[in-house]
């Protein structure tokens, strides 16, 4: 192979170990872009090229989280990552592995790491890459790496989430859960969630919020059983999908637009969290983005009418 065709091989791995340190798509697909013209410009051929390139996308990713971090900690509301509707790489020897990384709850308790921290913890527990390939991708010793990845599996085991359901007893779950949405069913919703259960929303500032974090059962059930069927009556419509590893939906306006993301943690029978990603800036690689805000202002007409 030359070398585009062994890049391009590699790609998948590449985006998923950079979206796992980053928890943004577009920041994880600059990542992977640079590390390819950092290959295609060097001159020499390394002995591995799986090595090089995730030990060139892990030091970009690094430098890039760096520099987020301080836009994160100006963030207006909770922060979420971006969601993922479809991880590319794939690897049966790691299916445990690359599940338990990619939910959203999962990807949240990254988020306590230290950037080497992470780094350390995606590449030797996530993806099995042996310490003489993390050391030099981190620029640390082995025995230091060892010492990050202690520390990182700590903050981890703190609040690491285990998503025990199968995926069909999930995909169940979820369906009933978005019948009752849909169908305004106060009692439905609130039977499927966990007493307490929360919902947060991530809009950046820049969409109009459902609500602040709402805690309890019989809250949230109330706020999303009353305000989801003004929603579909203006022909909002709710795509099931897999978001992140986890039960989810798509919410797309009357002409197919991304008006936001919901995910849902499942665990012991129960939705354990909902999170929606509303901020327009998080959903625009999933396709064109609704206008919030005129949505939220033909939900009020509605309403007036109604009355």
């Amino acid at each position: 192979m030359d070398k585009a065709e062994e890049f391009e091989e590699l790609r998948p791995l590449l985006f998923s170990l950079a979206y796992r340190i980053l928890g943004s798509v577009g920041d994880a697909e600059d990542a992977v872009q640079e590390t390819w013209l950092r290959f295609d410009g060097s001159t020499t051929l390394p002995r591995s090229t799986r090595a090089f390139l995730s030990a060139t996308v892990t030091r970009i990713a690094i430098d890039v989280l760096r520099s987020a971090r301080v836009r994160r900690e100006e963030y207006v509301g909770p922060w979420f990552p971006e969601p993922l509707l479809n991880d590319p790489y794939d690897d049966p020897a790691r299916a445990v592995e690359l599940a338990d990384s990619l939910s959203m709850a999962a990807l949240l308790l990254l988020e306590r790491l230290s950037p080497l921290e992470r780094a350390v913890f995606v590449l030797r527990d996530v993806f099995g890459f042996g310490f003489d390939e993390v050391a030099p991708a981190v620029g640390r010793s082995e025995a230091a790496c060892r010492q990050l990845l202690v520390r990182a599996r700590r903050h981890m085991a703190e609040g690491r989430p285990r998503f025990a359901a199968d995926r069909q007893e999930r995909q169940e779950l979820a369906a009933r859960f978005f019948d009752a949405l849909k169908d305004g069913d106060v009692h439905g919703l609130q039977d499927l969630l966990a007493a307490d259960v929360r919902l947060v929303g991530d809009g950046g500032g820049k969409t109009p919020q459902l609500a602040r974090t709402v805690t309890g059962a019989e809250k949230v059930a109330r706020l999303l059983g009353t305000a989801f069927p003004r929603l579909f009556r203006i022909d909002v419509s709710c795509e099931p999908r897999d978001v992140n590893g986890q039960p989810g939906a798509v919410f797309r306006d009357r002409d197919g637009k991304v008006l936001h993301i919901m995910v849902l943690d499942v665990l012991d029978g129960r939705v354990q969290a909902v999170r929606a990603v509303t901020n327009p800036d998080k959903i625009d690689h999933i396709g064109p983005v609704a206008d919030a805000w005129a949505i939220d202002r033909e939900v009020k007409r509605a309403r007036k009418r109604a009355n």
